[in-house]
């Protein structure tokens, strides 16, 4: 079944989104490096990306948003999903409604090409929370969630998802289960290193693949680059 095309939104909100405000910048040009090392990490191909940090406030929402915007300006048919139901922001960044979403697909009261959005960066489309449940992490443990992303995958290149942080709730853990790979933002001089690595072993624990971690947040004057993809 094909999703049916709808009306473009109004321009993302230029805060935060230097991939679109400035394609051409070092920043943006980091994140274009990241997609190259995400699409040669796997023979296989990568194809549904969980996004997610230690903590809040680690640039997580931010990364996710820029690397779905690179993947979309590759020509690749990308969607964006904000799963963190308790804390959304996507829909802000990119100046979509947030009526309707994640958690009416989960619920089965409504489809998800019903609820999809499409913004107003060509090949990108948005899947926003919708209302915040009561029950994050059971809805996103579920068979329906399974189903969604499998659906997704028949018409979508690459999915994003952006996750709550991992030492706050499991839902980032129950979602690497179901992904491709699953990458983790660090912010430079604030995350530390203990939680960085409680992180990388509560995400290996529920079998996800962690493909590397983004160091943001870096002063320029201690680096030419601003952000760094590693290995684990």
């Amino acid at each position: 079944m094909k999703f049916k095309k709808k009306e473009k939104n109004k321009l993302p909100n230029k805060k935060s989104l230097v991939t679109f405000l400035n394609s051409r910048s070092p920043i943006s040009e980091q994140y274009r490096t990241i997609r190259t090392n995400i699409q040669f990490s796997s023979d296989l191909g990568i194809r549904s990306i969980v996004v997610t940090s230690s903590a809040p406030g680690e640039g997580k929402s931010t990364t996710v948003a820029n690397l779905a915007i690179v993947f979309a300006q590759q020509g690749k048919k990308t969607l964006l999903i904000d799963a963190d139901m308790r804390k959304p922001t996507v829909h802000y960044k990119f100046n979509v409604e947030n009526q309707k979403g994640l958690t009416h697909v989960l619920t089965k009261r409504g489809s998800l090409e019903g609820c999809i959005q499409e913004s107003a960066i060509e090949n990108l489309s948005i899947l926003t929370t919708g209302p915040i449940p009561p029950n994050p992490a059971e809805l996103l443990g579920s068979q329906v969630m399974k189903d969604l992303l499998d659906k997704a995958l028949e018409q979508y290149d690459m999915i994003l998802i952006d996750t709550p942080p991992v030492l706050a709730v499991t839902d980032a853990q129950i979602l690497a289960n179901l992904c491709d790979g699953t990458i983790l933002v660090i912010k430079s001089g604030e995350t530390e290193v203990e939680a960085a690595i409680k992180a990388k072993e509560l995400l290996l624990s529920a079998n996800g693949k962690l493909l590397g971690t983004v160091l943001n947040h870096k002063n320029v004057n201690q680096s030419h680059y601003y952000y760094y993809y590693g290995s684990e």
